[in-house]
C-alpha cells in the first residue's frame, strides 16, 4: 500500500506535551498529542463516567484522560509515552500473511470490539469462528484479513517457522504477563495481548520482547500444526474450507454496509445536531460506496475549517493519511471545497464561504491527484529477511519496471524479471482477493483507480512480488450420500451421469462403499468449484448428496512425538452447548481438526487423518453419537494408518452412561475447553468390549398372517446395553415424542421429565415378557423369571448412571468389567422396579453372564440398542463379540495442579525456561 501516515513519531524520552500541535483558530480545532504508536490522534477529554486505561488496564482516577479520536483508545497521561498498541487504522500494516475471517453471531460473554474498542451489545455483534476477533457489524468492513494461518495454501510457500499470532484484549481478567508476571487482562477495557495458538499473554509494551517463534504451548502434542496441513483454497471461502455450516451463521449479506439510514432517521439526526450546535454529514469514500449507498456519518461543528472536516472524515473511515492529500466533493458534483473555505450554516458573512445558507449533507471523500508516491511491495515468498521494499512510482512507472527495482533491492538483480509477477492483494475481512497485474500497466494509475473505487479498499490493499511458476492444482472433495456397496466403476458412472464429471480432470482416489462415499482428486479449480456446488444441490435415489473440501496432512512434517486430536462435535446434543463447544475447539485447536457431525458425519475426519500414524479422537455428544463414530471407525479401520485410535468423550446427551463409566462426568456443564483438553492429554487408555447383534426375523407378518416374504438380517453394534420389553418401550415413546416436537428436547432436565411422564403411563403393564421370549446363554437354556424387561449390560451403568447389576458379591458371577468379554443379563419387573433401581433402592434381577447370547422372540416386541429403539419382528437375535476391543480414554482420578489465576483459561502455555521466553 502507499506509504503515508497522519501522526509523526516522537522519541520515547519526550514528554507527551512536547509533541503538542499548535492550536488552530477555528472553533472545531483541538489540541492533539503525539505518541510512539502509529496512527493514534490523542486529545485531552474530561471524564464523566468510570473509565479504564487501555494501556495498563488500571482505573483512571480524576477527571482528565486522553482518547484517540480514531479508535477510542483511552489512556492515562502518564501512560501516553509508553503506548505501543497501534491504532485500528494501522492494523493492515501488521498483517504477516493475509487470511480472511469467518464471521458468525457473537456469543453471550462480555466482549469488546477490536476496531472501535467499545463494548459489544445487541444482536449486531459478530465474532470470527476461528480466532478471537470480535466486532460490531458496522465495524467489520474496517477490520482486515488478520485471522490465524491454519494451513499452507496449495499454491503458495510460507516460512517454515511458525510465529505467534497476537490478538489484543478479550482475555480473562486474571491473565498474567509472561514477561513481567503482572496482571495484563481486563474485563473493563480492550487491554493486553494474547497469542491465539499457545495462549501466551503479555502487556502491549511487553509482548514485543517475546521471541517470535511459537511453541504451541502445553497442547502442542494434540494441535494439528498448520505447517503440515495443505489445501488448495482458491475459489473456496473459509466457511467451505473449515466445513462451517452456513445455517449456523447469521445473515451477513449486508456486512459491508457501513451505515444505511433512512431519510426520516437522518432528518431526526440533523434536527438533533442543530440543537447541539453541530451538523451531521453523510460521507462516502468512493464510487462503490455511492453505488451501494454505504456511508459514514460525521458530526462536526457548524463553523469549522474544511481541512478539519476532511480529517474528521478520514478518522471515520479509519484512514491514517494526511488530510492535505484529500478533498471533499459534493456528492454528485465535481467542485471541491478549498482548504481555506469555511462551512457556515448560520449564514455568517464571509467572502471565502462557499455555502452561506446551506451546506449539502452528502459528500464524497476523494484523494487528490499525485505525480508520484512511495509504494511498498512485499516479498511473496516471505522467507526473505526484508518484509517489504519501498519504491517511488511516477506517471511512467510500469509493473515490469517496479519488479526490476524490487529485485535489485532484494539482491536478486540477476534474476529474469519474466519469472516474477506483481500481485494486487485486497485484504478484506471476509475474503482475500488477488489479481495479477500486467507488465505494462501503470502503477500510479492503478493506485488512483483503487482510491476512486474505495479509499477503504486502498488502505487494505497490498502489492506482492511472487515467483511465476507452474504449481500443481490438487483439490480433494469428499462426496457422500451415494448408494452403498457399489464398485469404483459404478460410482464413476453414477457421478458422470448426475454431476457430469470430466475424466481428464477428476480422479476417484478412495472409495468407502460401506458409507456410500468417494474421494475425488481434481486438477482444476473451476471444475472443483462446479462439482462442489452442484453436488450440494443434487440427490441420488432421493438422498441428498454432501460435498466437503478435505485438507491434506503431510505426515512427514508432523512434529516428532505428536499425537494430534481429531474432534467430533454433535451441535444438536446438549442444546446450545454443542454449538459453543464447536466454536471453542476451533479457536483453541486448528479448525482443520474439528468436525461437525451434522455436516458429513464421522467419515470426513477419519479420511483426513487416514495417513496420520498416531492420533486420538474426542467425541462431544451423547452415547448415540459415540456409537456412531465407533461404527464408522470399525467399518474403515483397515484403511487407517492408526487403526485403533483412543477415544475420549465430552458428554452432551441425556444418559451419558459410557461417559460416567470413563469418569468424564454426568454431563457437560460449561467447563473450560482448555481444562478438558489437559485432562484428555493426561487420560489413561483402557480397552472396552464391543458386541454385534444379529437380528434375523423369520417372516414379516401383518395382522398375524404370514405374507411369505423373508426380511433380510439386520446387524447392529452395541457399546453400552441392549434391552427388550418395558425398558425399550419407554425409549420408543420418548423417541416418538422427540420426533414430534424436536425443539423442546434441548435440555437434560426436560428429557428426563418426559421419561418420567411416559413411565407413569406404563404402570399397569403385566409381567409377561418371559412368555414371549426364550433365552440361551453360552448354548445353555436359561429359565426366565416373571419379568417385564430384559437388559444385557456391557458397562456398569444404565439409565443415567444406575447400577442395575448391583454391588453385592455373588459366587456365581464375576465382577463386571468393560473389558471382560462378558455380558451381564438382568431383568426388571416393571416401571416401579426401574424407578427403584435409578433411585438406588434396589438392583435388578441377576439372570446370567456370558459371551454368546441367543434370544428367540415369538411376537413383535420393543427393543433398544444404546438408546435407539424400534419394534422388532419375531425371529432370532444373536449377540456375540464384535472383533477387536476398542480403546477408550478414561479420566485420571488425580487432580491437576492448580494454575495461577487466569492461566488455566487463557494461558495455554508453559512458562519458558529462563532465557527462552524473552530476549
Amino acid at each position: 500500500m502507499a506509504d503515508s501516515g497522519r501522526v509523526k513519531h516522537t522519541s520515547p524520552s519526550e514528554s507527551p506535551h512536547s509533541g503538542r500541535k499548535k492550536a488552530q483558530q477555528s472553533p472545531g480545532s483541538r489540541t492533539r498529542y503525539q505518541v510512539n504508536a502509529p496512527g493514534h490522534c490523542f486529545r485531552k477529554v474530561t471524564l464523566t463516567k468510570p473509565t479504564f486505561c487501555h494501556h495498563c488496564s488500571d482505573f483512571i482516577w480524576g477527571l482528565v484522560g486522553f482518547i484517540c479520536e480514531v479508535c477510542n483508545f483511552m489512556s492515562h497521561e502518564k501512560c501516553l509515552k509508553h503506548v505501543r498498541t497501534v491504532c485500528s487504522c494501522m492494523t493492515p500494516t501488521l498483517v504477516r500473511v493475509p487470511v480472511a475471517h469467518c464471521f458468525g453471531p457473537a456469543g453471550q460473554k462480555r466482549r469488546f470490539c477490536c476496531v472501535c474498542r467499545k463494548h459489544l451489545e445487541g444482536s449486531s455483534a459478530l465474532r470470527c469462528e476461528v480466532c478471537e476477533l470480535h466486532v460490531h457489524s458496522d465495524c467489520a468492513p474496517f477490520s482486515c484479513s488478520d485471522c490465524r494461518l491454519c494451513h499452507q495454501d496449495g499454491t503458495q510457500d510460507y516460512d517454515t517457522k511458525h510465529h505467534h499470532h497476537w490478538r489484543e484484549g478479550n482475555m480473562a481478567s486474571g491473565a498474567r504477563c509472561e514477561v513481567c508476571r503482572r496482571t495484563c487482562g481486563s474485563s473493563d477495557a480492550l487491554s493486553g495481548m494474547r497469542c491465539e495458538w499457545c495462549g501466551l499473554t503479555a502487556h502491549a509494551s511487553c509482548y514485543i520482547t517475546v521471541r517470535p517463534e511459537c511453541s504451541m504451548g502445553r497442547l502442542h502434542n494434540m494441535i494439528l500444526h498448520p505447517g503440515c496441513v495443505r489445501i488448495c483454497s482458491r475459489n473456496f471461502s473459509k466457511m467451505h474450507l473449515f466445513r462451517i455450516c452456513e445455517d449456523s451463521q447469521c445473515e451477513l449479506d449486508n456486512l459491508d454496509d457501513v451505515d444505511s439510514l433512512t431519510p426520516p432517521v437522518a432528518a431526526k439526526d440533523n434536527q438533533a445536531s442543530q440543537d447541539t450546535g453541530k451538523q451531521t454529514l453523510k460521507v462516502f469514500d468512493g464510487d462503490d460506496a455511492v453505488k451501494r449507498n454505504q456511508f459514514r456519518l460525521v458530526s462536526i461543528p457548524r463553523i469549522i475549517k474544511n481541512e478539519e472536516v476532511v480529517e474528521a472524515a478520514l478518522r471515520a473511515f479509519y484512514l491514517p493519511d494526511e488530510p492535505q492529500d484529500y478533498e471533499l466533493q459534493v456528492q454528485g458534483q465535481h467542485p471541491a471545497l478549498l482548504t481555506d473555505d469555511i462551512i457556515n450554516r448560520n449564514g455568517t458573512p464571509d467572502d471565502k464561504s462557499v455555502f452561506k445558507d446551506y451546506a449539502p449533507d452528502a459528500w464524497l471523500l476523494r484523494a487528490k491527484p499525485r505525480d508520484s508516491e512511495v509504494l511498498k511491495i512485499y516479498a511473496g515468498w516471505l522467507k526473505h529477511g526484508v518484509a517489504y521494499s519501498s519504491i517511488t512510482v511516477g506517471k511512467e512507472s510500469t509493473v515490469d519496471w517496479s519488479i526490476k527495482e524490487v529485485l535489485t533491492q532484494l539482491d536478486k538483480q540477476d534474476e529474469n524479471t519474466e519469472n516474477f509477477n506483481l500481485v494486487e492483494v485486497y485484504m478484506n475481512s471476509k475474503q482475500v482477493q488477488r489479481q495479477v497485474l500486467t507488465g505494462q500497466e501503470l502503477l500510479l494509475d492503478k493506485l488512483q483507480e483503487i482510491r476512486k473505487v474505495s479509499l477503504r479498499q486502498m488502505n487494505q490493499t497490498r502489492f506482492y512480488i511472487v515467483e511465476n511458476r507452474n504449481r500443481v492444482v490438487q483439490v480433494n472433495l469428499l462426496l457422500g450420500g451415494l448408494p452403498v456397496q457399489l464398485s469404483k466403476v459404478e460410482y464413476a458412472g453414477l457421478l458422470k451421469t448426475h454431476l457430469e464429471i470430466k475424466d481428464h480432470l477428476v480422479t476417484i482416489t478412495q472409495v468407502y462403499s460401506t458409507q456410500g462415499a468417494v474421494v475425488l482428486q481434481i486438477s482444476c479449480f473451476s471444475e472443483a468449484e462446479r462439482i462442489f456446488m452442484l453436488a450440494k444441490d443434487s440427490s441420488i435415489d432421493g438422498k441428498q448428496l454432501t460435498s466437503l473440501v478435505i485438507p491434506q496432512i503431510t505426515t512427514s512434517k508432523l512434529p516428532r512425538g505428536g499425537c494430534p486430536l481429531l474432534v467430533y462435535v454433535n451441535p444438536k446434543s446438549g442444546g446450545l452447548k454443542g454449538r459453543e463447544l464447536l466454536y471453542n475447539f476451533r479457536k483453541v485447536l486448528n479448525p482443520h481438526q474439528v468436525f461437525e457431525l451434522t455436516n458429513g458425519g464421522p467419515l470426513a475426519g477419519l479420511h483426513t487423518f487416514s495417513e496420520v500414524p498416531r492420533f486420538r479422537i474426542l467425541v462431544c455428544g451423547g452415547d448415540g453419537t459415540v456409537g456412531w463414530v465407533l461404527g464408522v471407525l470399525e467399518a474403515i479401520r483397515h484403511k487407517l494408518a492408526c487403526p485403533e485410535p483412543a477415544i475420549g468423550i465430552i458428554p452432551l446427551g441425556t444418559g451419558n452412561d459410557l461417559a460416567r463409566v470413563l469418569r468424564w462426568g454426568t454431563g457437560y456443564s460449561g467447563e473450560d475447553p482448555y481444562s478438558v483438553l489437559l485432562s484428555l492429554d493426561e487420560a489413561e487408555e483402557v480397552e472396552m468390549d464391543r458386541w454385534t447383534i444379529l437380528l434375523d426375523a423369520q417372516e414379516m407378518t401383518e395382522d398375524g398372517k404370514e405374507n411369505g416374504f423373508l426380511e433380510p438380517p439386520k446387524i447392529v453394534h452395541m457399546n453400552n446395553y441392549f434391552g427388550l420389553g418395558i425398558d425399550a418401550e419407554l425409549s420408543l415413546d420418548f423417541h416418538q415424542a422427540r420426533e414430534e416436537e424436536p425443539g423442546k428436547f434441548n435440555s437434560r432436565f426436560h428429557n428426563k421429565g418426559v421419561y418420567v411422564k411416559v413411565g407413569l403411563q406404563k404402570l399397569s403393564h403385566t409381567r409377561s415378557l418371559h412368555k414371549v421370549i426364550k433365552l440361551q446363554v453360552d448354548k445353555q437354556d436359561v429359565e426366565l423369571p416373571s419379568i417385564e424387561g430384559l437388559i444385557f449390560l456391557n458397562i456398569p451403568s444404565w439409565g443415567s448412571g444406575a447400577d442395575l447389576w448391583g454391588s453385592d458379591s455373588d459366587s456365581r458371577y464375576g465382577k463386571p468389567r468393560i473389558d471382560d468379554n462378558m455380558l451381564e443379563v438382568v431383568g426388571v419387573t416393571g416401571v416401579v422396579h426401574m424407578g427403584q433401581v435409578q433411585g438406588g433402592l434396589r438392583s435388578g434381577i441377576r439372570i446370567a453372564q456370558g459371551t454368546y447370547i441367543r434370544i428367540t422372540v415369538t411376537k413383535p416386541i420393543p427393543v433398544q440398542v444404546d438408546g435407539e429403539p424400534w419394534i422388532q419382528s419375531p425371529g432370532q437375535i444373536i449377540i456375540s463379540a464384535a472383533g477387536p476391543k476398542v480403546r477408550m480414554l478414561r479420566k485420571c482420578k488425580s487432580k491437576q495442579k492448580k494454575q495461577p489465576s487466569g492461566a488455566q483459561k487463557e494461558g495455554r502455555s508453559e512458562s519458558p525456561a529462563p532465557g527462552e521466553g524473552a530476549h
